[in-house]
């Protein structure tokens, strides 16, 4: 039944959201910032009543005379505002509303949302009481109503006694101290209300507390022509406790529960109250409902960046929980600016507009973020330059931990960070080394993610290569090292093809951090390592791949030599390492390959692969190319 409802609430707020995309454009439509639009009104309430509040008399005698002289003898300021000041209350309330059941038609108030859910119940009901203590202050004859009716309405409750009630039976017992104390409250409920909504908008990363200029100031026109064609005014007069108010008009926004207090019995009133309360408190959890509770796991291009997800999270709200800098605006469907395509893994679209994300971006396997939950660990790419500085180009300070020559023109460079810190990055992503002069140069991670307590570089000797020369003549252990990162895409995507990975020389060293995770996350697709050098004696790991294929059924690894001296005894294949390949798997079809080396040995592959029957889409390299200042990462 609830479910129901949900759908049918859902459908019509997607079909009024798709005529005000018409009427006012999708950055414009109001039920996109119906969050922010509630603050802009309460700042409007704020800045009106604190202005009233300047020329308030808080005394039983002075305070209905005041609010008639701004009423009517500044009709121009005081008279305004104090109707702009009761038109936003009343457009608060209702913004809240819609704002509350948008919230439950799209069934955002489950799981890690709740939080949010319930700290807006307890918003709504502040917003309440500070408006019917609002309409205390006037002292006319409403202000004596509802003053009255709340009074005996908590006089029911166990430890009153009536006690409240008694002061309103004697105009004597109405004191200047009951205005005092009205006042103070008017005052520390909205600032208690303000603490709240902060609170509540915490659990939603970077939400906008402020709506696009021009519907800020079509509500504030919206509200200003209400005062001038309706104002506000003083209801029958003072406040007479002789006399009981007959006829009253009352605001139906603010004061709907009133009427109750006198058509039932105070209990039933408390009981509806409550009851009704406490079904919101529950909503969350209503019905109960099992799902996964462990988070997944999302790679975000370019880049890699890695980003965990919880359950029911969609993919935007866990990139800008995540600090990525994500491209958004109205975060429900709408707009298409989060458009973004998936490259592995399942998504729920969710509800979005069939005109922002037709049935062809579909077929492409593009999807909303703002929308899209994941089912699965999930890659996607998104059309930016980068996520940032803080996530994608980070500056770092190192100090050299060790060095190893591996091979005579190969050094292994391990990196520290100042106290103990971690860089997190994905397998087969890179860094840049900062030379003292600016210039970069780019090598890989050669340890897996799980295993980064040092950084591993292997980097091979250029000669007259400024940075390497260094690292095989003048670097000590103990060096500051400064680097960028982490960088690149050459990542391993998420799949159930067997892979192949393509070697040259150091190109080693990112399918060691490849492979290395894999076999961490218990991959088990079959994995087959070419690995090409001019001598035997370049084999510099050769001896830890081959435990690998010892030691793990779904890996094996075939080590190529292109140049070998004529009576070399080397028993293995010999030539170049892609044709190696090529000749073993002649038809690509069904593979993943992972190409990394020079930039001639993959503008040598790529190519011959897709002759072969690759799918662009499952060809991945990375080119390193010597004294430049990156590297190039192509799918």
């Amino acid at each position: 039944m609830m479910g129901a409802f949900q759908r049918l609430l859902r459908a019509g707020f997607m079909h009024a959201e798709a005529l005000f995309n018409r009427a006012f454009g999708d950055k414009l439509n109001p039920l996109y910032h119906l969050g922010a639009t509630i603050f802009f009104l309460f700042w409007v309430v704020g800045a009106s009543g604190l202005y009233l509040y300047a020329f308030f008399d808080t005394s039983v005698e002075g305070a209905y005379r005041s609010v008639q002289a701004l009423t009517e003898g500044q009709w121009y300021a005081g008279g305004i505002l104090r109707s702009v000041h009761r038109y936003a209350s009343d457009a608060m309330v209702a913004t809240m509303a819609v704002h509350a059941l948008r919230y439950f038609a799209f069934d955002r108030l489950r799981a890690f949302r709740w939080f949010s859910w319930v700290s807006g119940v307890a918003l709504i009901w502040l917003v309440y009481a500070a408006g019917a203590n609002g309409y205390m202050l006037p002292w006319d004859r409403l202000a004596q109503f509802v003053t009255q009716a709340s009074f005996e309405w908590l006089d029911w409750l166990p430890g009153f006694g009536g006690s409240l009630i008694r002061n309103f039976i004697y105009p004597a017992s109405v004191s200047d101290r009951l205005f005092s104390l009205l006042v103070f409250i008017h005052i520390g409920v909205p600032l208690l209300a303000l603490l709240v909504m902060w609170v509540h908008v915490q659990r939603v990363p970077k939400a906008a507390t402020q709506p696009p200029r021009p519907i800020a100031l079509a509500v504030l026109a919206m509200l200003l022509v209400m005062a001038i064609v309706q104002p506000v005014v003083s209801q029958g007069g003072a406040a007479n406790l002789a006399l009981a108010p007959a006829v009253l008009e009352l605001d139906w926004f603010l004061l709907a529960l009133y009427p109750l207090i006198y058509a039932w019995p105070l209990g039933g009133v408390w009981a509806f109250v409550g009851l009704g309360t406490l079904v919101l408190l529950l909503m969350p959890w209503l019905p109960p409902r099992r799902g996964p509770r462990t988070d997944l796991h999302l790679t975000m291009h370019p880049g890699a960046v890695p980003v965990s997800a919880r359950a029911g999270e969609t993919l935007l709200e866990a990139g800008l929980r995540a600090g990525l800098t994500l491209p958004c605006d109205c975060r429900a469907g709408g707009c298409g600016r989060c458009v973004c395509t998936i490259l592995n893994g399942q998504v729920d679209p969710g509800p979005y507009q069939p005109t922002t994300l037709t049935e062809a971006m579909r077929a492409r396997g593009q999807a909303l973020m703002c929308c899209a939950v994941a089912l699965d660990d999930v890659e996607l790419e998104v059309d930016v330059p980068s996520f940032g500085a803080s996530v994608a180009t980070r500056r770092w300070q190192g100090r050299i931990e060790s060095l190893e020559r591996i091979a005579a023109n190969v050094m292994r460079v391990r990196i520290a960070l100042p106290g103990g810190e971690r860089i997190a990055f994905a397998a087969g992503q890179y860094i840049h080394i900062v030379l003292p002069d600016g210039q970069r140069r780019a090598f890989s991670f050669a340890n897996p993610p799980n295993d980064n307590a040092l950084i591993e570089l292997h980097v091979r000797h250029i000669p007259g290569g400024l940075f390497t020369t260094r690292v095989f003549t003048t670097m000590q252990p103990g060096d500051a090292i400064d680097f960028e990162g982490p960088l690149g895409r050459f990542t391993l995507r998420e799949s159930q093809r067997p892979i192949l990975f393509v070697a040259g020389a150091t190109g080693f060293a990112p399918i060691k951090s490849i492979v290395e995770d894999a076999f961490q996350r218990g991959i088990r697709r079959p994995m087959q390592l070419y690995w090409g050098v001019r001598e035997a004696a370049d084999l510099y790991a050769l001896d830890l791949a081959e435990r690998w294929q010892r030691e793990h059924a779904n890996f094996s690894v075939v080590p190529v030599l292109s140049q070998v001296a004529p009576g070399d005894p080397w028993p293995g294949r010999r030539g170049w390492v892609h044709e190696a390949m090529l000749a073993d798997h002649p038809d690509l079809s069904g593979y993943e390959v992972y190409a990394c080396g020079s930039v001639q040995m993959v503008e040598a592959a790529v190519p011959a692969f897709l002759a072969r029957g690759l799918g662009e889409q499952f060809c991945f390299s990375d080119a390193f190319v010597p004294a430049a200042a990156a590297s190039t990462a192509t799918a």
